[in-house]
């Protein structure tokens, strides 16, 4: 597939260490593209040329990139972010059950085929998921039935183990499960080489 990936800090950069890893092609879309980096083009053009986009900004830029992407119309828009601040009590989600961070993207991206996903581990299990002796789980949310097949496909090849957790209002419960891997991992002294499996009884 041809992957656009909106933002080139950890998450983005190990993204697309994993996704050309499998075979993919990756272009970064950039409000300022580096000459130098030849894979970097403007997020448009970047958009354009994709089978799928993967926003990987602070949420907070969410509005701005989807405005320089013209809505991402018709679409498949893969919103990686998590809505998180400084709270009064240190590090925590800015929407909660009510609605999600991906909820609202669609919001703003109506015609857009918005999925929640990449989302729930950190960068560094982004990069090498396959280092793990069972595959670590990756939770895909999304509405469209079609796009969803192409999105579950394109996580498994970057070495989790995709599961289907249902409409994009599922995003509710995963960006609380991202909050709690980065309480432990990032916060509470696990550090960030472990993940969240799925296990079944034999």
């Amino acid at each position: 597939m041809k992957v656009a990936i909106i933002g080139s800090g950890n998450v983005g950069r190990a993204l697309a260490q994993a996704l050309r890893r499998g075979g993919h092609s990756v272009t970064f879309g950039s409000r300022r593209p580096d000459p130098a980096h030849p894979d970097e083009t403007g997020i448009a053009e970047a958009v354009a040329g994709a089978d799928a986009t993967i926003l990987a900004t602070p949420f907070a830029a969410a509005a701005e990139i989807i405005a320089a992407a013209e809505g991402f119309v018709g679409r498949v828009l893969i919103d990686a972010t998590n809505p998180l601040a400084i709270t009064q009590h240190g590090l925590g989600l800015t929407m909660g059950h009510s609605i999600s961070g991906a909820e609202a993207i669609a919001a703003l991206a109506p015609s857009a085929h918005v999925f929640k996903t990449f989302n729930q581990t950190g960068f560094e299990n982004m990069a090498d998921a396959p280092a793990y002796r069972a595959r670590p789980v990756m939770f895909v949310a999304g509405d469209d039935a079609a796009s969803k097949v192409q999105v579950l496909a394109l996580v498994e090849s970057t070495g989790f183990e995709a599961v289907d957790a249902g409409p994009l209002r599922a995003a509710r419960l995963l960006e609380p499960l991202a909050m709690l891997w980065i309480a432990l991992g990032r916060l509470g002294g696990f550090g960030p080489d472990f993940a969240i499996t799925l296990q079944r009884k034999a």
